[in-house]
């Protein structure tokens, strides 16, 4: 594992590259010998950073949560990022695009707790259990590092996660089989991407019992009010100035958000 010091500098870089919408160099070759370990870490830094500055922990997101992208990276398991109160967007609204450097979205189910869950040993029915209600959700994926990279430099940026959108209907979890829900995603009014939520580790709520188990690891748990993004069931569709997105989750309603 890296030093302190190390961990420190990395963090300063995550924040400068956020603050100037410029990425900077992989860190993982800045700093030869960086693990995931250490990525957790610097992750862990840089929203502690942020929260001393007036930011508030609201949930978490699971990423790479498809056995493909696991393999590509060299990888066994989803990772996590923490989401803020200031990444959260609504349907209908305009979102900056000029905040982001590779701005890209992606479709999920968000999670959101009406009960505590604490790992480790948590089970697809305590997520179920725990759980007030599922909403439909896009994610805001970035890059604060260049790309390609690898998955230490993903994780030591936030799990890439730079905004959320909620919308649509609001289920309970025992309402509709979960794994059922699907989506289309349009940019311009094209479906450029398709899917159905059980390409989430095969239930979404698996993402979460992952989640909860994985942050027990470090002593963390997820808290009643917390949203959860499971996980994505479509790959990432890039977004630019000018770009109109819709997301049709059929029943469960759309989501629609444009940028500036």
């Amino acid at each position: 594992m890296l030093s302190k010091q190390t961990h420190q500098k990395a963090m300063r870089l995550l924040l400068d590259a956020e603050a100037s919408v410029t990425p900077v160099t992989q860190l993982d070759v800045t700093f030869p010998g960086l693990d995931i370990a250490d990525a957790y870490e610097i992750q862990k830094l840089v929203i502690a950073d942020k929260i001393a500055n007036g930011a508030v922990l609201k949930g978490h997101k699971i990423g790479l949560t498809s056995r493909a992208m696991q393999s590509t990276l060299g990888i066994d398991e989803p990772d996590y990022g923490h989401l803020l109160d200031n990444m959260f967007y609504y349907d209908g609204d305009r979102i900056p695009a000029d905040r982001f450097i590779v701005p890209r979205v992606e479709v999920e189910l968000a999670f959101v707790l009406g009960k505590q869950l604490r790992g480790p040993n948590v089970s697809l029915f305590d997520v179920l259990d725990a759980t007030a209600f599922v909403q439909p959700s896009l994610e805001l994926v970035d890059g604060r590092t260049q790309y390609p990279r690898r998955i230490v430099d993903n994780i030591a940026d936030n799990a890439a996660s730079a905004a959320v959108v909620l919308g649509g209907r609001v289920v309970r979890p025992m309402d509709i089989d979960l794994r059922w829900a699907s989506a289309l995603l349009y940019k311009n009014g094209t479906i450029e991407e398709s899917g159905v939520s059980a390409a989430v580790l095969g239930h979404p709520a698996m993402g979460v019992v992952w989640l909860a188990n994985k942050i027990a690891e470090f002593g963390g748990v997820l808290e009643k009010g917390h949203v959860i993004l499971a996980g994505s069931f479509t790959r990432t569709v890039t977004v630019a100035k000018g770009d109109v997105i819709h997301a049709d989750f059929g029943t469960l309603g759309s989501i629609s958000v444009s940028f500036t």
